[in-house]
């Protein structure tokens, strides 16, 4: 017996051109900063017009991944998908977006997907079609929201990295620094608060106060996942005044010189906000560069702590 599959689509008419939106589509790696469910999201492989991604998302409340096998076709102004690994109670999932021009400007942004459940389940399929039906939107609503704003995509979305490296020390105790941040408003100077809680395990949702050099606090909140002794990847949630988006990485591995960490950021700046939270007059340039700034100063100073910690680390033979 063929397994009961569900179809659903989803649509929204945006005032962008067709070609902007299919970008935003197309471009996985800008998803975290652009999509609300979307945490992480990368591309494993591609082979001409044929590629295989990689997503952690929020369905339902709770953290998913799967791999998607993606066809991209800028002629035709579609992208198809289909989940090679699902993650329960999704047995299988497919589907596309497609872009079509609806005069006077404006674009109809089409969403479908064919799923089904695990057993057949029928509860599972009425789960799947929720969660399905909660992203849809949200997605569609993010992407109209972005590609209507009077700036390219390229111009509000910046991406950026630090690295240190320190000799003599082992990479988990600068892992640990990083994924003990409960303890951060005894480490870091910028930290003034961090409320943690670690459900399933792996999967980390913080909320945390931070002091800018001019005194004043902001507070953020973020979905953190970790991979003992290698990478933790997060998501805001609740972002600066200042930001549409912020996803960022930390990684870390093994230097010729000892332990190498990196902090990787994306932001998307809020043209709407940048005089508001910086002042009348202040360019979009200026706010890139300020958000680069302070992010940077941030990360290094997390980054410096991290280092001094482990190197204080007293390890018995």
């Amino acid at each position: 017996m063929s397994p009961l599959t569900r179809e659903m689509e989803h649509s929204r008419v945006v005032r962008a051109p067709a070609d902007r939106l299919y970008e935003l589509v197309a471009d996985v790696s800008r998803w975290p900063v652009l999509l609300g469910p979307c945490i992480r999201a990368r591309q494993i492989e591609r082979h001409g017009a044929d590629e295989r991604i990689e997503l952690w998302a929020q369905t339902n409340g709770k953290v998913a991944t799967w791999t998607s096998r993606r066809t991209l076709d800028p002629r035709s102004l579609r992208v198809s998908f289909r989940q090679d690994r699902s993650t329960a109670p999704v047995a299988s999932m497919s589907g596309d977006w497609s872009f079509h021009p609806a005069g006077d400007g404006r674009t109809r942004i089409v969403l479908t997907h064919a799923f089904t459940a695990v057993d057949d389940s029928p509860q599972a399929l009425e789960w799947i079609a929720q969660a399905v039906d909660r992203n849809s939107v949200e997605e569609l609503a993010a992407i109209g929201e972005f590609a209507e704003r009077p700036y390219p995509p390229e111009r509000l979305v910046l991406s950026f990295s630090d690295r240190m490296e320190e000799p003599g020390v082992d990479p988990a105790d600068v892992y640990d620094f990083v994924h003990r941040s409960d303890l951060w408003p005894e480490r870091l100077p910028h930290v003034g608060r961090v409320d943690l809680t670690e459900d399933p395990a792996g999967v980390q949702w913080m909320e945390m106060d931070t002091v800018t050099s001019d005194g004043h606090t902001h507070t953020t909140a973020s979905v953190r996942l970790c991979v003992p002794g290698e990478s933790i990847s997060y998501k805001q949630s609740v972002l600066p005044a200042l930001l549409s988006g912020h996803s960022g990485l930390w990684e870390f591995e093994k230097s010729a010189a000892g332990t190498a960490i990196v902090s990787h950021h994306t932001v998307a700046v809020d043209p709407a906000a940048v005089e508001r939270v910086l002042g009348a007059g202040t360019t979009l340039d200026q706010a890139r560069a300020h958000v680069r700034d302070t992010l940077g100063a941030n990360s290094r100073a997390t980054m410096g702590a991290a280092c001094a910690y482990a190197a204080s680390v007293v390890r018995r033979p």
